[in-house]
């Protein structure tokens, strides 16, 4: 079977010795010798992306999307699954469900914000309009004053002169407390524009479950620390963490606890990477990641080590449950002129070797670039 399709597997615990038993359990035994079609693969392999990048939405909210997506996940790896041209069907449908809902979704979304801006450019037209209108007014009244002085009528001269000084006095005085309230009224409008445009930013940027960084951001933000290397050769590292065995939570206390479980675990490296410039992301699902800069691998190293143990020790109280949990980590150091997507990669792959070796660990990543070691 193939390194990714096992490493999608793994995720289901599907190959766990029981009872402390040396030898391989019979689903660890068919995991070893599974062997899927190309087609099955793909979609078991698109399922896990998309699993990872879910919106969070009323009809579909994540943790009920991610069920349905782990169900057809196992489903696909049983090769001998008794109707897999069923499996198939009812994954399409449900796609074929999910993408409409999704971009109604992103369009309500996207609604929003335009109704944010047109509101306030509404009111700002309004108040123009009101304007245009008052001086409309007074140069009607200043047009009839001009009359007035060519028809040498005087006792209208003077009706005209008081009804237009009259007329002006009114339309400044006005114009001020127009000024005034629209300066009020437009300052509250921008202040909740702003408000609201920054929460939409942030949404966008932070994982709705656990407040931490979200994949998106984690990129762009590696992006500027690989840039910012470039220029100062500081040393710069990036951990992959990984919870083991999560998917086995999911399935004794269910996914409340599992998401509770994910929260703490962002806590935790919260706690321990907590320095301003530390980074700390959810890339989806059990699977986070933490930039460090001015840390190479020594001493990333130890300070992983110290957020193994501290995780190691730590039990989370939930109602009447007493849960403990591990986490598996990887650990790159940046090298010269390497790409973000390489540097992230081989921290990956040393997070697949920790899983492999037995999970509860950390393990550095060579000091090679990826391609140099295929």
């Amino acid at each position: 079977m193939k390194s990714w399709v096992k490493k999608i597997a793994d995720q289901f615990d599907l190959g766990i010795r029981r009872n402390g038993s040396s030898a391989p359990s019979e689903e660890e035994a068919s995991l070893e010798t599974i062997d899927i079609s190309e087609e099955r693969a793909t979609i078991l392999y698109l399922l896990d992306i998309y699993s990872k990048n879910l919106f969070d939405f009323d009809k579909h909210p994540v943790r009920k999307t991610r069920e349905i997506f782990d169900d057809y996940s196992k489903s696909l790896l049983k090769s001998d699954y008794p109707d897999a041209d069923k499996l198939l069907f009812r994954i399409r449908q449900f796609f074929s469900s999910y993408r409409v809902d999704e971009y109604s979704y992103i369009q309500r979304s996207a609604e929003e914000f335009k109704s944010i801006i047109w509101d306030f450019a509404d009111q700002l037209g309004e108040d123009i309009q009101v304007e245009k209108t008052k001086e409309v007014e007074l140069k009607a009244q200043l047009e009839e004053l001009r009359e007035a002085v060519e028809s040498n009528a005087m006792e209208k001269l003077k009706h005209k002169s008081r009804e237009f000084i009259d007329t002006y006095v009114q339309y400044q005085t006005q114009k001020d407390e127009r000024r005034n309230k629209r300066l009020g009224t437009m300052s509250k409008s921008l202040q909740t524009m702003k408000k609201q445009l920054s929460e939409a930013q942030t949404s966008l940027k932070v994982d709705h479950l656990t407040q931490a960084y979200n994949r998106k951001s984690f990129e762009e933000q590696g992006l500027r620390y690989q840039q910012l290397y470039a220029l100062s050769k500081v040393p710069i590292s990036v951990l992959m963490f990984d919870i083991d065995h999560f998917k086995k939570v999911n399935d004794t206390y269910g996914h409340d606890i599992g998401d509770h479980v994910i929260k703490e675990c962002v806590r935790f490296l919260k706690e321990s990477f907590k320095r301003d410039n530390d980074l700390v992301a959810r890339l989806g699902g059990e699977e986070f990641a933490v930039i460090l800069p001015d840390f190479d691998l020594p001493s990333a190293a130890q300070k992983v080590e110290e957020c193994l143990s501290r995780i190691r020790r730590e039990t989370i109280i939930h109602k009447d449950l007493n849960i403990k949990f591990t986490v598996s980590c990887g650990i790159a150091q940046l090298l010269e002129n390497e790409s973000f997507p390489n540097w992230t990669k081989r921290a990956d792959m040393a997070l697949y070797q920790s899983k492999n070796s037995g999970r509860d660990r950390y393990t550095v990543a060579a000091p090679f670039p990826l391609s140099s070691a295929a």
